[in-house]
């Protein structure tokens, strides 16, 4: 049985690799034409700004194929190097985050809801490699699947901003979305572990 398969597989793909792609965007445009709602941590944190929006997308793009049956049937030693990149993408992306999320945009509760979900990111995947590393399988799904949501908070993230944005106004919609881009998608991978019985 695969990790997800409950969830709507192909969407997964899709969004994932989509999101991963278009956030590469500031290698091309540049980070102020291209995200002008970062553009404030270049002046202080312009590495941990880079670190982040640099290796997050990797991670992202990683999801669905480590979350896939297949490839770690038949590719299981693939599967383990291209873990290993999606724990030092999430790693770096990760501290980063802790460093720039203190001065997101409108305030406080936006920070503190991006700095909790860098911890809860950093741990999860954390726990999921060392459960690996020590053969407990069942609870590194487990983990995995808890990291895979948080690591889905880009994707959710930029389905909610422009919604925000259209009914609220950034200011307003901001400082809930820092914390509806993560939260729920944590609740809906627990309630899937407990659905399987994991």
């Amino acid at each position: 049985m695969t990790y997800i398969s409950k969830l709507p597989s192909q969407l997964l793909w899709v969004l994932s690799l989509l999101v991963a792609l278009v956030s590469w965007r500031f290698l091309v445009f540049g980070v102020d034409p291209s995200m002008p709602g970062v553009v404030h941590h270049l002046d202080g944190r312009e590495l941990a700004l880079w670190a982040h929006i640099f290796f997050a997308p990797i991670a992202l793009a990683m999801v669905p194929f480590q979350l896939s049956q297949h490839l770690r049937q038949n590719r299981l030693g693939l599967h383990r190097w291209m873990g290993r990149a999606y724990g030092v993408a999430i790693l770096v992306s990760g501290v980063a985050g802790l460093i720039i999320a203190p001065y997101a945009a409108t305030g406080t509760v936006a920070a503190v809801g991006f700095f909790l979900l860098s911890v809860a990111w950093l741990i999860t995947t954390g726990l999921a490699i060392w459960h690996a590393m020590n053969r407990r399988i069942s609870d590194h799904r487990r983990w995995i699947i808890r990291s895979a949501a948080l690591t889905f908070a880009a994707v959710t993230l930029r389905l909610q901003l422009p919604l925000g944005e259209v009914f609220w106004g950034f200011e307003t919609a901001y400082p809930f979305i820092a914390w509806l881009c993560w939260v729920p998608n944590l609740v809906f991978a627990e309630w899937y572990l407990r659905r399987q019985g994991w």
